[in-house]
């Protein structure tokens, strides 16, 4: 047993039944034999409905969410959400399908994202959804399009702010960045809107994600709507909503705590409350893995039990292929573990300190490194916990040509 190490928060959401992890009221050894093979994704509908409940409850009244796609696109997942949330950001025009073929009205869509293509802004364009403009040059590419079109197109600015979410896993916004105008050039900009006559629906404001400190999400929320509000007060024409981004966080890493969404909300709603803004604004939190992340697992199983030199490796049939993320290769400094279980053992008392490895031919190939576990054997189920995002779309599943997971919505 490793002593003095910090532990994961506790993983509380999936309930237990016969040691064996339950996911969306199926015990996780049966709904293996549902899917037919492993690895696999499984999220539980659920667990996302109730995330999207709690925010709800604890958000100001009358602020809007959305859902950030790019975070799970699965089109289950997706259609799930629609009927939840009240918009759906996308990143991509394959995105873009995704959440129109579920449903979702052209004007609860918006488009993100630097270096959109021609074609993929005449796709958005003719679908009347909400373009997020990256770039000046975007701007003039999509009224070119117009023009040629016939078609009025809205748009809404990312705005590049010149500060960021202190402590976030990845800053998008403040100094120099590829995402959005930089907050000095928008004024300029949104003079530009209206000399082209294009459809303005607002402002896009988000300065970095997957933050788990209080104070540096308050600190971001109150110089967003500063920021947001002295930028409508430079608009010649009407802002109807103003994005102030996402950010919250989910505790993966041994030492992390859950976010308490309570204190943010109720400091959002001071903030809206003591900030003078026109009446008609409307705001929006854009989410996505605070929404899904928790409520997901990724399941493989255990091939192979090795001994090495004293160190003990479960040599199972996933990977990093799969879940990139997990194996501490998708922007980790130094690596950490996800948590991880023996999703047939959760119970068990008879542990041993072990490594999770895939089948790939790299030392990278890691899902758990010297973590105490359930004595586990060949045949037996690891769950990744916290894999509801960025999980199988964000990972190389081409490397070495492994077969791709399924993923089910339970």
């Amino acid at each position: 047993m490793i002593k003095n190490r910090p532990k994961h928060a506790p993983i509380t959401q999936f309930p237990i039944k016969d040691h064996c992890l339950v996911i969306g009221g199926i015990p996780l050894t049966r709904l293996a034999q549902r899917v037919g093979s492993t690895p696999f994704y499984a999220y539980d509908r659920q667990l996302m409905t109730e995330r999207v409940h709690a925010l709800k409850h604890h958000l100001p009244s009358g602020v809007l969410l959305h859902y950030a796609m790019k975070a799970n696109p699965m089109p289950a997942v997706v259609q799930h959400l629609a009927g939840l949330v009240d918009g759906i950001d996308v990143a991509s025009a394959g995105e873009m399908k995704v959440a129109l073929d579920a449903g979702v009205a052209p004007k609860d869509i918006s488009f993100a994202g630097p270096g959109k293509s021609r074609q993929e802004l005449a796709c958005a364009i003719a679908a009347g959804i909400i373009i997020n403009v990256e770039s000046e040059q975007e701007l003039e590419t999509i009224a070119q399009l117009a023009h040629e079109t016939s078609f009025h197109p809205t748009v809404a600015i990312r705005v590049n702010p010149d500060f960021e979410l202190k402590s976030s896993g990845m800053k998008m916004g403040g100094g120099s960045k590829q995402f959005g105008i930089d907050a000095e050039r928008v004024p300029a900009v949104l003079q530009r809107v209206a000399q082209l006559k294009l459809d303005l629906e607002g402002l896009h404001i988000f300065s970095g994600s997957q933050n788990l400190k209080i104070e540096a999400i308050q600190e971001a929320h109150e110089k967003t709507l500063q920021l947001g509000l002295q930028l409508v007060a430079s608009s010649p024409a009407p802002i109807r909503t103003i994005n102030i981004g996402g950010g919250f966080g989910v505790p993966y890493f041994p030492g992390e705590m859950p976010l308490d969404l309570a204190i943010v909300g109720a400091n959002l709603e001071r903030l809206l409350a003591t900030t003078p803004a026109p009446p008609n604004i409307r705001f929006v939190i854009e989410l996505g893995r605070y929404i899904v992340a928790e409520a997901g697992v990724y399941v493989c199983r255990v091939l192979e039990k090795k001994l090495s030199r004293g160190q003990i490796f479960l040599i199972t049939n996933g990977g990093l292929h799969h879940h990139l993320a997990a194996s501490g290769n998708f922007g980790q400094v130094i690596r950490k573990n996800y948590p991880v279980a023996v999703a047939n053992k959760m119970n068990s008392t008879k542990t041993e300190t072990v490594s999770v490895v895939g089948p790939l031919c790299t030392p990278l190939d890691l899902l758990a490194d010297q973590m105490e576990l359930p004595k586990a054997e060949p045949g037996d189920l690891i769950a990744v916990f916290q894999s509801g995002a960025y999980g199988l779309t964000a990972s190389p599943v081409s490397f070495l040509s492994h077969p791709t997971p399924l993923e089910v919505l339970v």
